[in-house]
């Protein structure tokens, strides 16, 4: 697999693997480097917005139960949360109808919440991200708020992307079904 920041900048990884893998390439882009800790956002091949982010607390890993944030082509599998304020607590992919200041208070051992938005992440590269014992999506990989707004841009999650709560819901409204994200090193 190829980094994320060779001489190539994120579209053209993008576009070389959507070639490689016959997908047409979308208008829309996310690229996230893990060492860097930023989701850049592509318009058309234009940077609009760059976003500081925290991945996990393990080394980058594809691998089923590893915990790693996964590398490689992925595209938005599913959307969810719309119309709900920022900082709401989901659990199983669904609204508990609290905040995340109301949850910690009704479960202070549950620490590390998922807020205001998902992007849930399917893998497109056979054998790398997508399949058998590497399968981005049923590892339940997200793009997601957290209740740590504050640590963001330090190695926080366990797997996940994790945005600051405001900054994802803005992303969500900007990104659709299908738009490609690329993870890389």
């Amino acid at each position: 697999m190829e980094a994320l920041f060779t001489s190539l900048s994120p579209v053209e990884l993008v576009k070389k693997t959507c070639h490689r893998l016959g997908i047409k390439l979308g208008e829309r882009i996310l690229a996230v480097s893990i060492s860097r800790r930023t989701l850049q956002f592509f318009r058309g091949g234009v940077l609009v917005k760059s976003y500081v982010i925290s991945t996990s607390k393990r080394p980058p890993s594809n691998v089923k139960n590893s915990l790693g944030t996964p590398r490689g082509l992925h595209e938005i599998a599913e959307r969810i949360g719309a119309g709900q304020p920022p900082g709401m607590v989901f659990k199983s992919r669904v609204s508990t109808g609290y905040h995340f200041s109301e949850m910690l208070a009704r479960e202070p051992n549950n620490d590390n919440l998922i807020t205001s938005r998902i992007l849930w992440l399917r893998g497109l590269e056979a054998g790398v991200n997508q399949g058998g014992d590497v399968d981005t999506y049923h590892r339940y990989v997200y793009i997601h708020g957290t209740n740590h707004d504050e640590k963001i841009g330090e190695p926080l999650s366990a797997g996940c992307v994790l945005m600051r709560n405001l900054e994802i819901v803005e992303l969500y409204e900007e990104v659709r079904h299908g738009d490609h994200v690329w993870i890389g090193d």
